[in-house]
C-alpha cells in the first residue's frame, strides 16, 4: 500500500505543472465568452447594416427606443444614442423537409430534397414557427446626453444602458452635449 502512495507522489511530482496548465486551459474553455469559438474583432471592421427582413431586429428603431426611455430619466435632456454590433441576431424557422430517392437506399441513384418553411394560421394570420431566437450581442454604447456632465446623470445612463443591452459598464460611454 505504501508503495502505491510513493508512486502516485512520484507521478504527481513529475507531472503536476503539465495536469495545472490542463486545468487553467479547461477553465478558459469553460469561462463565458472566451471559448464561444468567436473571432476576436479585427482593427477596422464595419458593423453590418442594421436588418429587420432576416433577424427581426432593426438597430435604428433599437436606438431611437432607447433615446425616447433615457430621455425620460431626470436630468438628462436631450439625447442621442449610437450602439455598434458585433454580430447580429437571428431567427430559425422550422422547416419541414422531404428527401426522395430511387434506387437501392444504401446507394440511390437519384435524390432530390425539398423543403418548406412551417407555417401557422392564427388569428393574425399565416405565422411562421421560430424554433430559435439569437439576439444581438453589441461591442459598445455611446450616448450623448445634455445632463452628461453631471456624474449623477452619467452614472444612471450607465446603468441604464448595460441593462437595456447587456454590455459591461466599461463599453458604455456616456459625454455632454455641446
Amino acid at each position: 500500500m505504501k508503495e502505491k502512495t510513493e508512486g502516485a507522489r512520484k507521478i504527481w511530482n513529475k507531472y503536476k505543472y503539465a495536469a495545472l496548465v490542463a486545468l487553467i486551459g479547461a477553465g478558459l474553455l469553460l469561462w463565458p465568452g472566451l471559448g464561444s469559438g468567436e473571432a476576436a474583432p479585427r482593427l477596422g471592421r464595419k458593423d453590418p447594416p442594421a436588418r429587420s427582413t432576416q433577424s427581426g431586429w432593426d438597430l435604428g428603431t433599437v436606438q431611437t427606443e432607447m433615446e425616447e426611455i433615457l430621455g425620460a430619466m431626470d436630468g438628462v435632456g436631450q439625447v442621442k444614442v449610437m450602439l455598434t454590433v458585433d454580430s447580429d441576431g437571428e431567427r430559425q424557422l422550422a422547416q419541414d423537409t422531404q428527401l426522395s430517392y430511387s434506387g437501392d437506399t444504401a446507394a440511390p441513384e437519384d435524390y432530390s430534397r425539398k423543403s418548406e418553411t412551417v407555417r401557422l394560421d392564427g388569428s393574425g394570420g399565416d405565422e411562421a414557427v421560430v424554433v430559435r431566437t439569437t439576439y444581438p450581442t453589441y461591442r459598445g454604447a455611446l450616448v450623448v446626453c445634455q445632463g452628461g456632465g453631471s456624474a449623477e446623470v452619467r452614472l444612471a445612463v450607465t446603468g441604464a444602458v448595460a441593462a437595456l443591452t447587456g454590455l459591461p459598464t466599461d463599453r458604455v460611454t456616456v459625454a455632454k452635449w455641446q
